[in-house]
């Protein structure tokens, strides 16, 4: 790792520290947190350090995103909370398996789509690569974190997540499902939304890089 993939570092580093702190924050009524707004910008450095150095050096900054959320994840284990009656962690353990596997995951797919697409018209690779990436991201962690049909975390752990176990109406409006489908599919429409935007970033930050338009 060189100096110059330094920047992409850093950025992936703050992205994923934000965001651990910005999904206490709740909005619109809990269907989402802040982090959800910041947290997709993961995919923008991941596809920005792709385009301009090449996979390795995409793959060695989510690393280092990885090994940051996995310090993130420690420390909030420490923090304890109270409600409902008893102790919890403010990161139970369910959540930062999810969070972890869901991130590397769909990180790593980001980084083998987009190069499979990064020799057709500047906008394909980073527009594809995201939508099916954090496709991924939100079902993988959505999933492991809070679906009721995963037991092998044990009575402790599910009793931190449960309450995404409750049947609400889905999105506040439709018929009823449990609150996590309702929370993921609310997530996933931030991630949709924001990848398109992020192709002005990604291309105002590429041309600049490389000194150079992106070839349409």
């Amino acid at each position: 790792m060189t100096r110059k993939h330094l920047p992409g570092i850093l950025a992936m580093a703050a992205i994923v520290v934000a965001s651990n702190i910005l999904v206490q924050f709740l909005i619109l009524d809990g269907l989402l947190t802040w982090g959800a707004f910041t947290y997709p910008l993961a995919f923008l450095v991941t596809d920005v350090m792709n385009r301009i150095y090449g996979a390795g050096p995409a793959r060695r900054v989510v690393l280092a995103g990885f090994v940051t959320g996995v310090i993130c994840s420690l420390i909030g284990s420490q923090i304890m909370l109270q409600g409902d009656g008893y102790t919890y962690a403010a990161v139970p353990l369910r959540i930062a398996v999810g969070s972890g596997v869901a991130f590397l995951v769909a990180q790593m797919t980001d980084i083998t789509v987009f190069n499979r697409f990064r020799e057709g018209r500047w906008w394909r690779a980073p527009l594809v690569s995201t939508l099916i990436g954090s496709a991924l991201d939100t079902a993988l962690f959505f999933t492991i974190a809070f679906s009721a049909s995963l037991t092998f975390f044990g009575e402790n752990a599910d009793s931190a997540i449960n309450w995404a176990w409750d049947t609400v109406p889905f999105l506040n409006a439709g018929p009823e499902a449990p609150l996590w489908v309702t929370l993921a599919f609310a997530d996933w429409l931030v991630k949709l939304t924001l990848a398109l935007i992020a192709l002005i970033p990604f291309k105002v930050i590429v041309s600049k890089a490389t000194a150079r338009p992106v070839s349409v």
